[in-house]
């Protein structure tokens, strides 16, 4: 009886240390004020930057909705460049065929069409998985880019449709050639979007798409609606990923039809792999870091850029497998031990 109670008291300890984790997991830290103050020091740091903070910005997004599917229900894709293509579409052809300008809406619109693409196409894909589910999602992505080749006359083809229109934000802030009205647009859609999926990552729906991720007959045994659940989340990944598309074009002012290379899902890809997937803010650092990369090493060498992006990806790869923000959070692991030590 004496070995009983201990043990007993030991698990009820267990218990309430687990109820106040789940209670607390979802309250903001000061850490993650950092990824937003830098964003709105740029403004001010980099006046004459704020183009490229336009693409860093919109570029997190759409690797935050990759993460969301890869890093929190472990669907592997290669094809996720189709809902940003059809957010960018969207956005374009309600403002050159319809003359629908209004930016908000319009990116409102380009979300629910991705989304209802994302529900349709994860319908029938997502019952597969593996390499199968791979090369279908390639598939899709290069399916939608030669529809739009083959109604040219309609999409503009891969001359695109540049010159595009959009009224001033709420109609009071015009859109100036440095890109400010745009950097603060969607810096705080994306603040409204981040919100939004964290909510979701820390919600019970959150838990379940992790334990899909780790285990999936587990889930299927307790009765758990694996696939209802794989097809949610894809359409919200992908409303989100339109949103991106949509953003990019409004910023641009133009599209062309290479918003649904293969290259543009690789490049997400390693954003993410740069980052760290499963994380939230490794979106935020992948796509920071990569973009920088990019930019600094085109300038170097135009023609062979892409040798140090791939010098990076092995370092990174080898050295610290889980991302950069894995990387810092291992750091932060071991200062800490050794001040308890």
């Amino acid at each position: 009886m004496s070995e009983t109670k201990p043990r007993t008291a030991a698990n009820i300890e267990a218990r309430e240390r687990a109820a106040d984790y789940l209670v607390r997991r979802h309250y903001f830290r000061w850490p993650e004020a950092l990824p937003w103050l830098i964003a709105i020091a740029c403004f001010f740091l980099f006046p004459d930057r704020m183009t490229f903070g336009n693409q860093v910005l919109i570029m997190v997004m759409f690797a935050l909705s990759l993460d969301l599917i890869l890093g929190y229900a472990g669907i592997v894709t290669l094809g996720h460049a189709a809902f940003f293509g059809v957010g960018a579409y969207v956005a374009a052809l309600l403002s050159l065929r319809l003359g629908w300008t209004e930016p908000v809406s319009g990116i409102i619109a380009s979300g629910l069409v991705a989304g209802v693409f994302g529900i349709v196409v994860g319908w029938f894909i997502l019952r597969y998985r593996g390499l199968t589910l791979l090369m279908l999602t390639i598939a899709f992505a290069a399916m939608l880019q030669e529809s739009g080749n083959l109604r040219a006359d309609f999409t503009g083809g891969y001359d695109g449709l540049p010159g595009l229109t959009f009224d001033p934000l709420f109609g009071y802030f015009q859109y100036d050639l440095y890109g400010h009205t745009s950097y603060i647009y969607v810096l705080v859609v994306l603040a409204i979007v981040f919100y939004f999926v964290r909510r979701i990552v820390y919600s019970p729906f959150g838990q379940a798409l992790t334990g899909i991720r780790e285990n999936v007959r587990r889930m299927l045994a307790i009765g758990s609606p694996v696939h209802h659940r794989l097809v949610t989340v894809y359409a919200i990944s992908a409303a989100i990923a339109g949103v991106a598309g949509a953003l990019f074009t409004q910023t641009n002012a133009y599209v062309t039809l290479t918003v649904f290379d293969f290259d543009v899902s690789a490049k997400v890809m390693v954003m993410l792999i740069v980052g760290g997937t499963g994380r939230l803010y490794g979106a935020f650092i992948g796509a920071l870091v990569y973009m920088f990369m990019e930019d600094y090493f085109s300038k170097l060498s135009p023609t062979f850029w892409q040798f140090g992006i791939g010098l990076m990806l092995v370092l990174i790869v080898l050295f610290a497998r889980r991302g950069l923000l894995g990387l810092l959070e291992d750091i932060g692991t071991r200062l800490k031990r050794r001040k308890t030590t």
